[in-house]
């Protein structure tokens, strides 16, 4: 499976943030929209990292609650990975288990379309397991 049909069936909003939110509001917003992650967009709509429940843990941990009052930027993963919409599943989840990531945006031409978490890539997996191992039942059973 490739991650264009995830994202065909998850669909492509991807919740994102500007590099001046506090780590309060980020917190906030990953919260009330049940995510994991973000994407840190600069004011040219360009991507400039990522953050995740993790960066907030380890701010918070690090610094304290004084934390929660310093820009986001401070705290984001600059480095990003990316997927791109012809990639498998398989590829992905061997990219992130090798970078001990849990989230990759999506990008087209440059152009931010979707994010895939490790939830949604071993989701599909699963799918496409339990689906293969019915059809050899099924082969099986009929002789």
């Amino acid at each position: 499976m490739l991650v264009s049909q995830i994202l065909k069936d998850k669909g492509d909003l991807v919740f994102t943030i500007s590099p001046g939110d506090t780590v309060e509001a980020v917190a906030a917003l990953l919260f009330s929209r049940r995510v994991g992650a973000m994407i840190v967009v600069d004011d040219s709509g360009t991507v400039a990292g990522i953050v995740s429940e993790r960066d907030i843990v380890r701010a918070v941990a690090s610094e304290g609650a004084g934390a929660l009052g310093r820009p986001i930027s401070v705290y984001m993963t600059s480095q990003v990975h990316f997927a791109e919409t012809g990639e498998t599943v398989d590829s992905l989840l061997e990219r992130m288990t090798d970078r001990r990531v849990r989230h990759l945006p999506v990008l087209v031409t440059g152009r931010l379309v979707g994010i895939v978490s490790i939830g949604d890539l071993v989701k599909h997996k699963i799918s496409e397991v339990t689906a293969e191992a019915e059809g050899l039942r099924a082969y099986i059973v009929s002789g």
